[in-house]
């Protein structure tokens, strides 16, 4: 009997754990200023910085995505995305960080420990270099199709 509450347990955690992890949120009024993330935030995955998603708006339910800024990387550092998607960029280190365009169509402006900022994806399809404006060597490319 305990060996079944303890896996029943574990496969509940494990469901909450993937639903977190689909982008399941509520996407606000959709500005792109900073806040602080709200106390039901989403766990990240760990990720390489060479890591990547591909997100569609029929997948991600809204149309959003989410990016995490960890150990001076964009995690992940290369999205597929629609047209229009949001993308919530959240700072989980101690540094400040940017996710800036290099053509300057996108830019979270400066984000502390624990700010998120919410960006839209262009409307034209194309790649788009990105950098963090404070630290140039973390990079990535945000993909619209």
């Amino acid at each position: 009997m305990r060996h079944r509450r303890s896996r029943s347990a574990l496969i509940v955690a494990a469901l909450c754990l993937v639903t977190t992890l689909t982008g399941c949120s509520d996407s606000g009024d959709g500005s792109s200023s900073s806040s602080t993330p709200p106390a039901s935030a989403s766990a990240s995955v760990p990720a390489s910085a060479s890591a990547s998603a591909s997100v569609s708006s029929s997948e991600s339910g809204k149309g959003e995505v989410r990016v995490t800024i960890k150990d001076f990387a964009f995690q992940p550092a290369e999205l597929e995305v629609s047209p229009g998607t949001k993308i919530t960029v959240t700072n989980e280190d101690s540094a400040p960080h940017t996710l800036t365009a290099d053509d300057k169509s996108f830019d979270t402006g400066d984000l502390a420990q624990g700010e998120s900022a919410t960006i839209t994806a262009p409307s034209k399809p194309g790649s788009y270099s990105y950098i963090c404006t404070v630290h140039p060597n973390m990079k990535g490319t945000l993909t619209v199709r």
